[in-house]
């Protein structure tokens, strides 16, 4: 059964928080989808991901690049898994309905956004409800995690 994971983001961006949570996984062994909202939001994160640190990069592709077989993590807007990724992301306002074909799902959860708060407490008690294991992780100032429920 898929687990899945809400990271309540709070003190970092977005960007940050999944080049940490990217970099765990690969270390693991996993491929990863990332799905994002928009192309824009595609864009940002594939720059960044080339770019946040001076001394490593995360390999990655999107349909701008092509050859999704090859690429560990795959940027998209869509509900695939052309990588074969036992990983699913949801970035903040992305959903899928494919969380069943992952090993993993983690979503990205807005801690200012109180709809987005709503949104997912909605979705928790879906998942809860389809036997899903549930995990909600809170991050803390210094931007670690805390396992609250």
């Amino acid at each position: 059964m898929t687990e899945i994971r809400f990271y309540h983001l709070q003190y970092q961006p977005q960007a940050q928080v999944l080049s940490v949570i990217l970099s765990k996984a690969l270390e693991r062994g996993h491929r990863i989808v990332v799905k994002m909202r928009d192309e824009a939001e595609i864009g940002q994160m594939n720059d960044y991901l080339w770019t946040f640190s001076p001394d490593s990069f995360l390999p990655h592709g999107s349909v701008r690049n092509g050859q999704a077989e090859m690429q560990p993590i795959w940027l998209t807007t869509e509900d695939e898994s052309p990588n074969k990724a036992d990983v699913l992301i949801l970035c903040q306002g992305a959903y899928s309905e494919k969380q069943s074909e992952f090993a993993l799902c983690c979503e990205m959860l807005d801690g200012h956004d109180q709809q987005a708060i709503s949104d997912a407490r909605t979705r928790w008690k879906t998942y809860k409800d389809q036997g899903f294991d549930v995990t909600y992780w809170q991050q803390g100032e210094t931007g670690g995690w805390e396992k609250k429920a």
